[in-house]
């Protein structure tokens, strides 16, 4: 079964982070994240993706994001495979284009 999938705009993903309504969770690997990550992002690795911890907070998006939208679908993949029907939306622009976009990064 494919996985549901909800593509978030730059627009959404501003507007989402400043009013609260988004949980943004990087997929990357550490060293990446420590790079520089979208402000407010919290990480749960590719790697060792766990669908588990997630967050799950009533009225609250969780949106999944990596560098350029490839890992993030595997993880809603991941997700949704253990339960997690909740968990359908990712930014397939990524860390590079919320960069490329001149947004600010955080280190």
């Amino acid at each position: 079964m494919a996985a549901k999938v909800e593509n978030v705009t730059i627009d959404e993903l501003k507007q989402g982070l400043a009013d609260g309504s988004i949980l943004l969770v990087d997929v990357r690997e550490p060293n990446e994240f420590a790079a520089g990550r979208i402000p407010g992002a919290t990480l749960n690795p590719l790697q060792k993706f766990d669908p588990t911890i997630l967050p799950k907070e009533p009225g609250k998006r969780v949106v999944l994001s990596c560098r350029a939208g490839g890992r993030s679908l595997k993880a809603l993949e991941l997700a949704q495979a253990a339960g997690r029907g909740d968990v359908t939306a990712h930014y397939p622009g990524g860390f590079d284009g919320w960069a490329k976009a001149g947004e600010k990064v955080e280190i």
